[in-house]
């Protein structure tokens, strides 16, 4: 997916098959300003400012996502020392459905932690649209959490998340990703530690 031209057409192939806006941000990695743009584009008017992150050459392969996951445990403590000296109020790993979850578990994994799964309310049809946490994962009442996520485009997805977690009462500690494409540092007073922290210039 290296030019524009391949982005709109892989746009509207997900849109022809029934993904929506939402869908399609969170498969392409994209604002949903950029979707739209992508999916409404005449030949003229000009390209919104984005930053399009392909990572598939990573997440389609387990090994490389294990070993993802080991250095985003690695970045959240001083060498050497366990998750649980570092943040020992850690207690779950929240995934971000959909994308994020099999990093999320490898995490817990690692760590021994529980795993939560929370779909954000782009996923809902209830009207108004809310988000949920999954019944089939562990409940976070009570709970330390650490959220996952793979890219950060706008933010309102984790400020949704930390809302969400925090009137269920679980207690997000920190909030990791593996690409910020806002450079941001926290989240309503909720650290974000960023693998990579994409910066277009203009």
């Amino acid at each position: 997916m290296s030019s524009l031209d391949d982005l709109i057409r892989r746009a509207r192939l997900l849109h022809a098959e029934g993904h929506s806006q939402s869908q399609i941000s969170d498969e392409l990695n994209l604002s949903m300003e950029t979707v739209t743009y992508l999916l409404m584009k005449e030949k003229e008017g000009d390209v919104p400012k984005d930053v399009l992150i392909d990572w598939t050459s990573v997440s389609g392969r387990a090994d490389l996502l294990d070993d993802l996951a080991a250095l985003m445990i690695g970045q959240s403590r001083p060498p050497g020392c366990p998750l649980e000296e570092a943040q020992p109020e850690v207690s779950a790993v929240v995934g971000i459905a959909l994308s994020s979850v099999p990093l999320a578990t490898l995490i817990a994994l690692q760590e021994n932690l529980k795993l939560a799964v929370y779909f954000p309310s782009r996923h809902s049809v209830s009207d108004p649209p809310m988000g949920s946490l999954s019944e089939n994962f562990a409940p976070v009442s009570g709970e330390a959490c650490v959220i996952v996520d793979d890219v950060i485009t706008s933010g309102k997805t984790l400020r949704e998340a930390v809302e969400y977690l925090r009137g269920h009462g679980a207690n997000p500690a920190s909030i990791w990703v593996i690409f910020d494409k806002r450079g941001v540092r926290e989240i309503d007073g909720v650290p974000v530690q960023a693998l990579f922290r994409v910066s277009r210039l203009d």
